[in-house]
């Protein structure tokens, strides 16, 4: 993991050097996110974002390629586990939203040995990759369940039996959506993750793993979400979500995956990456 984690932050620091569309995307989302910064301040942090950036992009590899027995001794603790405890307790099912912040490919494999876990994903554009995708990410026990009608019945069905459901949350969904505020920002957000909830009865809760440095292995942390999560107006449902993301996300800022184009759709039809210098 130290070697892997040298090149990954040698990747990214190349990355930050060299003009991209990359390096834009991300530059558009730190000064639209955090204005308060001064220009110096958001040179910097968007150097370490593309660092992280970079070992994202390359413990994948290492993530996806070990066993999970091994995977274990990454995790050196975990933060908020009374919340996951109290939550399962209630017996209604549960469902994990995990932003895309520090090592999310971990979060599935490390808690599907632990609990019955069943994984929304959105199928690859590269229909080939769809058996390695799921293959990876089941081999610790978690059903992979792909984000189409049927599969989001399956998943109503897994919380109603007490099961887990482990959703990312901040993925400009393709079709349904509401807009609702992400650091100041419009930004168009699920409401699959409320509806889900309000259906089930099932709790949410907010979970990720942060990057120590230094490849001293991952810090789990989990947020309990308030009743309003899953608020019948779909605006303020999604309006929860999102301010749940953002506490993930001040947790370790860094490490969030701000090279994705978040803010593309706006409800004026701007698009705030055109026009944008590399």
């Amino acid at each position: 993991m130290p070697v892997n984690h040298l090149l990954g932050a040698g990747l990214g620091l190349l990355a930050s050097l060299i003009p991209s569309k990359t390096r834009r995307d991300a530059r558009v989302n730190l000064r639209l996110c955090f204005p308060e910064l001064s220009e110096a301040e958001r040179r910097r942090l968007l150097r370490k974002v593309l660092i992280e950036t970079g070992k994202t992009a390359t413990e994948a590899a290492y993530i996806w390629t070990r066993s999970p027995a091994r995977l274990e001794r990454l995790v050196v603790e975990i933060r908020g586990q009374e919340h996951l405890d109290a939550s399962l307790a209630q017996g209604r099912g549960l469902i994990i939203a995990s932003p895309h912040l520090g090592a999310w490919e971990l979060m599935g494999l490390y808690w599907a040995r632990r609990l019955r876990l069943h994984s929304m994903y959105r199928p690859p554009r590269q229909q080939e990759y769809e058996a390695l995708l799921t293959w990876v990410r089941e081999r610790s026990g978690a059903e992979l369940l792909p984000a189409t009608p049927a599969g989001i019945r399956r998943m109503y069905r897994a919380l109603t039996e007490g099961h887990v459901a482990g959703i990312l949350p901040d993925q400009e969904p393709p079709e349904a959506g509401v807009f609702a505020p992400l650091f100041g920002q419009p930004a168009k957000t699920m409401t699959l993750l409320a509806k889900l909830s309000q259906r089930s009865g099932a709790p949410v809760i907010f979970g990720f793993a942060e990057r120590l440095p230094w490849a001293r292995g991952y810090r789990i942390h989990f947020l309990p979400a308030g009743p309003e999560i899953a608020d019948p107006d779909p605006e303020r449902a999604a309006a929860a979500l999102n301010r749940m993301v953002e506490a993930c996300v001040q947790i370790a800022p860094a490490q969030y995956q701000w090279t994705y184009r978040r803010f593309r759709r706006q409800p004026d039809g701007r698009n705030p990456y055109h026009g944008q210098p590399l």
